[in-house]
């Protein structure tokens, strides 16, 4: 396993070789690959004569320096193509970098390549007919996640000990819960999309967010840092603050997914924050309302992208049912219920093609909800919640269980500040909690649970105040606190 960011930088500042880095990088690669088939797109002889150049300079005023990162397929590196897992964009070579892997180089940073993705970034299951499907880290039946998901095995492998992804639902968060690394989403406001490819040019109310993936929150501190500015310590009077809620939305949160919160929760407290439990369904609204604003469209942006090409068989499925009228969702919806597919009645009623004035209704009602945010923001520093309502998905799972990621479309709703960390492990009595159920999307929630024991746990911080600190520092609670034994004792 490669070192931390922060101590290959320290070592390359301090006159250690970042070729010889790479070259580890390269081994980690090379013994991985086969399994993992993350890191699609390298480019390890570019990569070794930037890493020979910085071994001929100093590398004084460079906090990145030598260190191996990966980017998502979706951001320009010179040189390589962004495919997005579509083949008729195979030949679409990237002529300049993206601003954000600009600026990775001048802060000295070795870019190894492109990681993989879902196609179209349509899913959370990084899987593509150009590059093929990514393996999680530790169980080949299951996926990292996505869309950030090839850059999620990576660092949860170990391969390069840090990451750039984008998110717009949960794309960089939902992977990093899956692997078990840390994950953090800054505002628009702060570091924008980074230069990453426009996939959804119509959108334009909520938009994706550059961010970054690490094995732990010290070196999402060492990238934000960089990066970014107000990473610091968030002045405050009084206590650090937290509203906490453990479900999931529409599809029921996990026994371990609950014990996580809980136990991130008890470490706060320990550590002398003040936790109240929010009993409160504007997670679930947002999650309707966010899913709204992406199918607004009927995923005409998406189709366009194919171009006459057939998508894979999950994103067909998505990418059909978004087409159909509003007008004759109420019927499709109730013919869905009476077979049983009550999750898939309400994504029906809520999502689909909307004209300027249902939109604006939409607009209206996210800033209603920002309002109730706001309000939360008058008592509470920060939110603690799941990413996902599950571990690690199974392969072929994730057309069916879009909504498990629905705690993370908040942050995305409001352009919040978020971040992943991992908190614990699945336990082998928490795999069969879920009741048998005719609903697909809830059978497809119960056969994930089974088999899942060992699999990472990981919870989600949004911050209310504060930005990127606060998120930055609640992480950093959690990762550095003693988790409960058990979580049945859950704080009030």
């Amino acid at each position: 396993m490669i070192p931390s960011a922060r101590s290959i930088a320290a070592a390359v500042a301090g006159g250690s070789s970042a070729a010889a880095v790479l070259a580890e990088h390269v081994r980690l690669y090379r013994a991985s690959h086969a399994r993992l088939n993350a890191l699609v797109l390298p480019r390890h002889d570019a990569a070794a004569t930037e890493a020979a150049a910085l071994d001929a300079t100093s590398c004084h005023g460079r906090p990145l320096a030598g260190v191996p990162v990966s980017v998502k397929e979706c951001f320009g590196v010179v040189g390589l193509p962004t495919t997005l897992g579509i083949r008729n964009r195979r030949g679409r070579i990237d002529r300049t970098d993206a601003l954000l892997v600009t600026r990775l180089r001048e802060a000295g940073a070795v870019v190894v390549g492109k990681a993989n993705v879902p196609q179209a970034m349509y899913l959370h299951e990084t899987d593509n007919p150009v590059h093929g499907r990514t393996a999680h880290p530790t169980d080949p039946d299951r996926g990292p996640g996505g869309s950030s998901g090839g850059d999620a095995a990576l660092v949860g492998a170990g391969v390069v000990p840090l990451a750039v992804g984008n998110d717009l639902a949960g794309s960089i968060r939902q992977p990093a819960h899956a692997c078990g690394i840390c994950s953090l989403v800054p505002r628009t406001t702060v570091l924008g999309e980074g230069g990453a490819f426009d996939n959804l040019p119509s959108l334009t109310v909520v938009r994706p967010r550059a961010g970054f993936l690490a094995r732990d929150v010290a070196d999402l501190r060492l990238a934000a840092a960089t990066l970014i500015d107000g990473t610091g310590t968030p002045a405050r009077d009084g206590p650090l603050s937290v509203g906490w809620w453990d479900e999931a939305g529409p599809v029921g949160a996990s026994p371990a997914i609950r014990r996580a919160v809980a136990e991130a929760v008890g470490i706060l407290v320990a550590r002398g924050a003040v936790a109240t439990r929010i009993d409160d369904d504007l997670a679930t609204e947002a999650a309707w309302l966010h899913l709204a604003l992406l199918s607004a469209d009927g995923g005409a942006d998406v189709r366009q992208l194919f171009a006459g090409e057939r998508p894979i068989a999950g994103i067909r499925r998505i990418l059909g049912l978004a087409r159909v009228p509003r007008r004759w969702r109420p019927t499709v919806a109730v013919a869905a219920r009476s077979l049983g597919r009550r999750i898939e009645a309400s994504a029906l009623l809520a999502t689909g093609p909307r004209d300027d004035h249902e939109l604006a209704d939409v607009i209206a009602a996210r800033a209603a909800l920002a309002a109730r945010v706001a309000a939360l923001a008058e008592r509470y520093d920060a939110l603690v919640c799941p990413v996902s309502a599950l571990p690690a998905l199974r392969h072929g799972t994730a057309a069916l269980l879009v909504l498990a990621a629905a705690p993370c479309f908040l942050a995305n709703f409001l352009d919040l500040a978020a971040g992943s960390v991992p908190v614990t492990t699945v336990q082998a009595d928490e795999q069969a909690a879920r009741p048998w159920s005719v609903d697909p999307v809830a059978a497809a929630a119960r056969a994930v649970d089974r088999g899942s024991a060992g699999l990472p746990v990981g919870v989600q911080v949004v911050a209310l105040r504060g930005g990127e600190a606060t998120v930055l520092e609640c992480l950093a609670t959690i990762a550095g606190g003693a988790p409960a034994t058990r979580a049945d004792q859950r704080p009030a």
